[in-house]
């Protein structure tokens, strides 16, 4: 066979191939593909609604400087809907149909586990944004990766306000009956042994509920100096509401980060959560390098403000990006080797993943208090970084208008 025909029929034989090939199989020889998984719809929806749209505008951004060694960085988005059995089952296709080099998101501490178990049995590498139940890093899972603080260390903020600013004799605690609510609620109650805090009510509920009337009576009855509150965003817009209703009063009311940051909780609580006071993980005026960027470019962009749960999830964008540069290549070993050795700052923080305790693979990071001061979300504590100072005492009823 002379070389002329060698060569036609080694091009048949290619453009044969790329015949049998779909677009997207064309397509992504010239992207390198991650699965990000969140809830795009459902109770959760305003969480991945706020996570993706900080991924997306990280991704742009990434892309226009020059994407990953010259190939374009793709987030193939997947809705978990909430619920943990389809968080699994898009997890399993991301992997073994659209082939991912990795997984990122986890937005509920449910969900986020059920990823972790998948990625795990899968060998994938997998980055975790959000989801905060200590336990899903105390596994010994080597392919599992978390950027933000386990549960059990976001009240440490918290606590030290406690301490210095309000002192208080008691406390109810009122948490989401999930794996975050619960794991977040057991280490209020250790940081109130360590504050000499009598804990009268330590009660979980289902989320989603219409009338916590009933438990908000017994709180009342109770009369706590402070109220702590572990609940996503429409649970805790319906308890400040019902807490005003029925002019339950104490010395503060507390939430435990999730839904008390969220513009939206501002939005549904209406007056009723003014002067609320939250953990939170970040701000915009944090000294650290791009968070006020971030935050100018994200409220530019959605025309709204942003805060921790987007602030994670743009971090983890750049964090994806830096260790798909580093790694030596798309396999996953060589993934999970880059993850292990990840050591940079974010507009979120620093971000290096060590082991400690029960612990592996987990950032660690400070947290800070805020409160709803003139339909916004200020930093209050420490007072050596806050924008705001805190309103304390706070006469409810004369802020509720009665």
């Amino acid at each position: 066979m002379s070389k002329a025909w060698k060569y036609i029929l080694m091009v048949s034989v290619v453009i044969s191939a790329l015949a049998f090939m779909s677009p997207a199989m064309v397509y992504a020889a010239d992207t390198i593909q991650v699965g990000i998984v969140l809830p795009l719809t459902g109770s959760q929806a305003a969480f991945g609604e706020i996570e993706k749209q900080s991924f997306d505008l990280a991704l742009d951004e990434i892309n226009a400087a020059g994407g990953i060694k010259g190939k374009k960085l793709e987030f193939l988005m997947e809705d978990d809907t909430g619920r943990p059995e389809v968080g699994r089952s898009v997890a399993e296709k991301l992997i073994t149909k659209d082939k991912v080099v990795m997984l990122g998101g986890g937005y509920s501490s449910s969900v986020t586990a059920g990823l972790a178990g998948v990625a795990q049995q899968n060998r994938i590498p997998f980055l975790i944004n959000t989801g905060s139940a200590d336990d899903i890093t105390e596994k010994g899972f080597d392919y599992v990766f978390r950027l933000n603080p386990p549960a059990s260390e976001y009240s440490s903020g918290v606590e030290e306000f406690l301490a210095n600013v309000v002192k208080p004799k008691s406390v109810a605690i009122l948490y989401e009956n999930t794996k975050f609510g619960t794991s977040s609620s057991k280490a209020f109650v250790k940081s109130c042994e360590k504050l000499g805090i009598e804990v009268l009510l330590n009660e979980g509920y289902e989320h989603a509920g219409i009338d916590y009337k009933p438990i908000l009576v017994r709180v009342k009855q109770l009369n706590p100096d402070i109220v702590y509150m572990v609940s996503y965003v429409m649970d805790a817009a319906l308890l400040m509401r019902q807490s005003r209703e029925l002019q339950l009063t104490p010395k503060l009311f507390i939430g435990g980060g999730a839904g008390f940051t969220l513009p939206e909780f501002k939005e549904n609580a209406g007056v009723a959560a003014d002067y609320v006071v939250s953990a939170t993980l970040w701000h915009e005026v944090l000294p650290l390098p791009g968070a006020m960027d971030y935050f100018k470019k994200f409220k530019a962009r959605y025309n709204k403000d942003t805060e921790y749960h987007g602030a994670e999830a743009y971090a983890a964008a750049y964090v994806i990006a830096d260790v798909l540069k580093r790694a030596k290549s798309l396999s996953p070993e060589d993934i999970k080797q880059a993850l292990a050795q990840t050591d940079m700052m974010t507009a979120f923080g620093p971000v290096k993943f060590v082991s400690y305790g029960k612990k592996t693979n987990q950032n660690k990071l400070t947290t800070y208090v805020v409160q709803w001061q003139g339909g916004h979300l200020k930093l209050i504590w420490p007072t050596n970084l806050a924008n705001a100072k805190y309103v304390y005492p706070v006469d409810w009823l004369k802020v509720w208008g009665f």
